[in-house]
């Protein structure tokens, strides 16, 4: 990481690293969900993650790159601590609350990711690669608002 090539090439691998820890834990979070809506949001972020995957081998590709992630700590904390909500909360309602908490987790830090990642891409002059990362970058965005919408306007009321 002697440069910002060498730092956006380490951020490349950690992303690549976390959406292949999350497309593990999305089919366990679906399958816990309480409420259909949920397990259906959980179910199509999980083929945007794949999709995402996807997208990531092609910038690997254009900057010449082996597709490897680097373990990433960050996602690593923040998987573990859904999972102990996950196993914890006997509540159903408080259960699918808990849940969309941990998911935005996820959301959030993969949003800082993908924007460092477009912002940097762009100042490297890897244009092309800023295109692919800013498409996963708009699915993050859009994931969170949804997980957002479904917790404001019913699961958190039920689980109060």
């Amino acid at each position: 990481m002697k440069d910002l090539n060498g730092l956006f090439e380490h951020f490349l691998k950690d992303i690549y690293y976390a959406e292949q820890q999350i497309v593990k834990e999305l089919p366990k979070m679906a399958e816990k969900a309480d409420s259909a809506d949920l397990r259906k949001a959980f179910e199509e972020h999980k083929t945007e993650t794949e999709e995402q995957i996807r997208n990531l081998e092609q910038v690997f590709e254009k900057c010449g790159l082996k597709a490897e992630g680097e373990k990433c700590e960050a996602i690593e904390g923040i998987l573990k601590e859904g999972k102990h909500i996950m196993d914890e909360c006997e509540d159903p309602d408080a259960l699918d609350a808990g849940m969309i908490a941990a998911a935005q987790a996820v959301e959030h830090y993969e949003i800082t990711r993908y924007g460092t990642l477009v912002s940097w891409a762009k100042q490297l002059g890897k244009d092309d690669c800023a295109e692919i990362l800013q498409k996963n970058l708009d699915q993050e965005y859009s994931a969170d608002q949804k997980l957002d919408r479904m917790a404001e306007s019913k699961l958190n009321k039920q689980a109060a």
